[in-house]
């Protein structure tokens, strides 16, 4: 079992990863937004973020760059679960440092794929 945390500013999105995400036996913490975000990942430090990043105020590749400039949240690795579908977007964001890319709507077997990846790296 690991600690997760499922950022989203829609409320049924974080609904359905965290359904899934608990069905599958992981512990569950939700942020609204990218500033809860930050908060939550300092107080709990969860083993994996799954991100959303079209948000308010804070967006997802702002927490991203806050993530991997702080010394004690940058081992975290960060998933993003995004809209963003278009060509060259999940290039974009590996390349700012997402651990791995998610287009919604997402399917159950691909999410548990990219989260026992980043649980268990070879």
């Amino acid at each position: 079992m690991a600690r997760l945390l499922i950022v989203d500013d829609r409320a049924s999105n974080r609904e359905l990863l965290r359904t899934a995400l608990e069905h599958a036996g992981h512990e569950i913490r939700e942020a609204e937004d990218g500033a809860s975000s930050l908060i939550a990942m300092r107080e709990w430090l969860p083993d994996l973020v799954l991100m959303d990043i079209q948000m308010p105020g804070l967006d997802g590749y702002a927490v991203l760059e806050r993530v991997l400039a702080d010394h004690d949240l940058r081992h975290i690795p960060l998933i993003a679960v995004t809209a963003y579908a278009m060509q060259g977007d999940s290039q974009k964001g590996r390349q700012a440092g997402f651990s791995d890319y998610l287009t919604k709507p997402v399917q159950f077997r691909q999410l548990l794929a990219a989260v026992d990846r980043q649980l268990k790296p070879e």
